[in-house]
């Protein structure tokens, strides 16, 4: 029996030290030397303080913001620890009803006219995406515009300034990170 038991112990023990402590000792020290902003959670920090982060959305609702994605955290938007999709299927009555609202919603502020970007109304699959399509920020320019008191032409280029490609090209339009854009915009208006 020890013939059998003394190994097993024997390669537990090490496949745990492997792959338990000098595995993540390694890959975290190799990602802190090589990629340190991201292996820290991408963290934006303005006058010593933590605003965010450019990887997990953030809750705006007032009308001088650009939206972001609605978050399908639960009560806490955008909320890490509840990470995940609604799971409504587009046969739910609940789906729809909650579109519906978040459309009512937007067209309380002036809006062009056209279909609402589907972004601006469901959530994505973590209910964390920090980014929105150009045409939802498009979408969004009326009611920014009137709220700062600003021309659109000045947010369509803010706008413009903060597209980030995707690669390949083939794999979609570019997005917008809500957060980097509703911070250049206060720089832009002195907010």
């Amino acid at each position: 029996m020890n013939n059998i038991i003394r190994p097993a112990i024997g390669v537990f023990a090490g496949l745990t030290l492997i792959t338990g402590v000098l595995y993540p000792l390694l890959t975290t020290g190799i990602a802190q030397g090589i990629f340190p902003h991201q292996a820290n959670g991408s963290l934006i920090v303005e006058n010593g303080q933590r605003t965010g982060s450019e990887l997990i959305g953030q809750s705006f609702t007032t009308p001088s913001y650009f939206w972001g994605r609605p978050s399908a955290t639960g009560t806490a938007p955008y909320n890490g620890m509840a990470s995940g999709g609604s799971n409504l299927s587009n046969a739910n009555p609940a789906l729809l009803e909650a579109v519906q609202a978040r459309i009512a919603e937007l067209k309380k502020y002036p809006v062009p006219a056209g279909a609402v970007p589907v972004d601006l109304v469901t959530a994505s699959a973590s209910g964390l995406d920090p980014h929105i399509s150009p045409a939802a920020a498009l979408y969004q320019l009326p009611r920014v515009a009137a709220a700062r008191s600003i021309s659109t032409e000045q947010l369509r280029a803010l706008v413009a300034a903060h597209m980030e490609t995707t690669a390949p090209r083939f794999a979609g339009e570019g997005r917008i990170n809500v957060l980097a854009l509703n911070r250049a915009l206060d720089k832009l208006t002195g907010s």
